[in-house]
């Protein structure tokens, strides 16, 4: 039976009524943790599919998985700023970190996890993905400040290792701002967050609040590099510390997951960014979620 197939698809294409098939299948699904907020700044979390509209790269796009206030398990890297400038706080920081980490183990996904690392000239994974949140505290209490700061590196490794990762990838980093001594470049590292589909939640903790003292150009890359990624900065005064992880901690908690796969784009390089825009349709409702992807 085969070998007449095969003859009678040979004689159809010698006459010119038969072409080889060509099969296409456009398998990329494309994820958006979507966070909502009011004109007061108050978190919605009762919209439906139907609220929302999707653009890629300013085309309308068909949600084709949605979910309110997913419950995707998290996967936090906790990324702290251990260079010569933040020995000052560090002990604050790591203290309000551990409250934040013990908050997430308490509550949530019983797969949600957390790790740990820990940056300066180098970047060191002082803890793998646990939900032992004992263990990141024992990491936090052996950290000790020195040397220059390598921000980038230690964004670009965190996110690799995201990547594999089910569920929710989110990376929070504590620092100055500054990068002194990183082998990649803020582009190299935004590319990787995007990679990993990781939402960038940076908290600048600033040791000299005149201008002069601080690192205004690293301060405004990390808020790009949230904005793109779906996240938001915070620059909290030391003592604030555990109420911005507690907005991180409610931002995580009331978060939708959309997804949908890409069509009728208009033709683009490898590695070109498209962009994507989420909008509520109920007025008065302004969507945070991550502003494009990178073409494979």
């Amino acid at each position: 039976m085969g070998r007449l197939v095969a003859l009678a698809l040979s004689l159809l294409a010698a006459a010119g009524l038969a072409q080889t098939p060509i099969f296409r299948a456009d398998v990329r699904l494309v994820r958006l943790l979507v966070t909502v907020k009011d004109a007061t700044g108050a978190l919605v979390g009762n919209l439906n599919q139907d609220d929302f509209e999707v653009r890629d790269s300013g085309v309308a796009q068909t949600i084709s998985v949605f979910e309110r206030t997913t419950s995707q398990p998290l996967s936090i890297s906790l990324l702290v700023d251990t260079s010569g400038s933040t020995a000052k706080d560090l002990k604050y920081e790591t203290e309000a970190a551990g409250r934040f980490l013990r908050a997430i183990t308490r509550e949530g996904n019983p797969q949600d996890s957390l790790s740990l690392y820990s940056f300066n000239h180098d970047v060191t994974q002082v803890a793998n993905f646990t939900r032992d949140a004992s263990r990141i505290e024992r990491g936090l209490r052996s950290l000790s400040a020195s040397a220059g700061t390598s921000l980038y590196d230690a964004l670009l490794l965190s996110s690799e290792r995201l990547e594999s990762r089910d569920g929710r990838h989110v990376i929070i980093v504590i620092s100055d701002g500054g990068d002194t001594t990183s082998t990649t470049d803020y582009h190299g590292a935004l590319r990787a967050l995007h990679r990993a589909d990781a939402v960038l939640y940076p908290i600048v903790v600033i040791p000299i609040t005149s201008d002069a003292g601080r690192n205004i150009g690293g301060e405004n890359a990390l808020i790009q590099l949230a904005r793109s990624t779906g996240g938001r900065a915070f620059f909290p005064g030391i003592s604030k510390l555990d109420d911005t992880f507690s907005e991180i901690l409610r931002d995580l908690r009331t978060q939708y997951l959309l997804a949908y796969y890409p069509k009728a784009l208009p033709a683009a390089p490898p590695r070109s960014f498209r962009t994507i825009e989420v909008k509520p349709k109920p007025s008065g409702l302004r969507a945070v979620s991550r502003g494009g992807y990178y073409e494979e």
